[in-house]
């Protein structure tokens, strides 16, 4: 199946790792062009090197007020375009209800809500009709996860953000979207996975909870990631999709 992606250019933001990198490898891997961003300038340089000619680098904090001005840019002058963007962030630090710090719930609130809302606000306002808007949530979405309070909090207001800017941009023709990744086998869920005390009883504890039995890879995540933003997907807005191999139950 064409998805459509072929010189398409994206912004992936939280991309020189994990979920973001995996997504940035499968838009490029089908044709599209991306800018992918991290506060890591090394990193993020790296990552950009391993993924070739049709992605560019670009050093930004999602807490930064200009990011997302500076990556949609530099989308524009490096590969002539823009047509969307999928805003992913490292998760905010685990810990529970009375231990997390106002200082940890700011930090977490500039950089996974408030930039995320600055990054998606920026990109609706230059997108045109076929451009999409992209978000890295999390299953706690619906379900909050045992020790992760600041996600639990913040993620599922972005999620009504999303629908409420599906709603608005739906008549200009431009999607907005949402990924709900659950146990992906990614470094975040080995360091959650570590937190009980023994890694291995955590982790054959959660694959017994999910339907097929195992943790996603981040290629299957990214594969998911590139549909939602292609072409192929432009029936889909307002969707808020788990990627988690059944474990939500619920409809």
């Amino acid at each position: 199946m064409d998805l459509g992606l072929k010189d398409r250019v994206y912004v992936v933001t939280g991309a020189s790792r994990g979920l973001g990198n995996a997504s940035a490898r499968a838009l490029v891997a089908d044709g599209a062009k991306v800018v992918v961003s991290s506060r890591d300038e090394k990193a993020v340089a790296e990552a950009a090197a391993e993924l070739g000619a049709n992605a560019v680098g670009v050093a930004a904090d999602n807490a930064d007020p200009a990011a997302a001005d500076r990556l949609i840019d530099a989308a524009r002058m490096h590969f002539g375009g823009f047509d969307g963007i999928l805003i992913s962030v490292g998760g905010p630090a685990p810990g529970w209800a009375a231990d997390n710090t106002d200082e940890q719930w700011q930090a977490a609130f500039d950089s996974v809500f408030l930039g995320a809302v600055r990054m998606a606000r920026a990109a609706a306002a230059v997108l045109t009709e076929g451009g999409v808007i992209g978000f890295v949530l999390s299953g706690s979405v619906h379900e909050p996860i045992p020790g992760l309070t600041i996600s639990n909090g913040l993620r599922p207001g972005l999620a009504g953000f999303a629908k409420s800017l599906a709603n608005d941009l739906g008549p200009r023709g431009i999607r907005v979207v949402g990924l709900l990744p659950s146990r992906i086998d990614t470094d975040r869920v080995r360091e959650l996975d570590a937190l009980s005390g023994d890694a291995a009883a955590s982790r054959a504890a959660n694959e017994a909870r999910i339907p097929l039995r195992r943790y996603g890879t981040p290629e299957e995540f990214g594969n998911t990631a590139a549909f939602l933003l292609s072409p192929a997907a432009s029936y889909l807005t307002g969707v808020m999709l788990p990627v988690d191999g059944g474990a939500r139950h619920g409809f």
